[in-house]
């Protein structure tokens, strides 16, 4: 039935003008905007991801969107050289004081979009 589909995945979020700015300009992602105002990440390969607007949002539990990337430190220097704060986590997924998890599995470190949504670099 969806064998061929092309699917795409969607999250809220309170303010849509902050999160235009975060996902453009401090992420770098084509932005485009829908006449109700729906925002639609462009990713490389043809991928979309859209942001809805949602007065009483609640930030995810867990992490919505991944960024993989070749060199996590890198990525992650480059990030706070914008302005980007990590998430710190205790056991199991302990991070360093970068904020980078090490232990087992790919490097990967997690950050928050303006509306609370948990994104993460890792290294792939």
């Amino acid at each position: 039935m969806f064998k061929n589909t092309k699917a795409f995945s969607g999250f809220s979020a309170n303010d849509l003008e902050k999160a235009k700015a975060f996902y453009g300009d401090t992420l770098g992602i084509e932005v485009s905007q829908n006449e109700m105002g729906i925002l639609t990440l462009h990713i490389s390969g043809g991928g979309k991801v859209i942001i809805y607007p949602k007065p009483n949002h609640v930030p995810a539990t867990f992490t919505i969107l991944n960024f993989p990337v070749t060199d996590v430190e890198k990525a992650v220097d480059e990030l706070i050289s914008k302005g980007i704060v990590f998430e710190q986590y205790p056991e199991p997924m302990k991070t360093d004081e970068k904020g980078i998890f090490r232990g087992g599995g790919p490097k990967i470190a997690w950050f928050k979009d303006p509306a609370g949504n948990i994104l993460s670099v890792l290294e792939a």
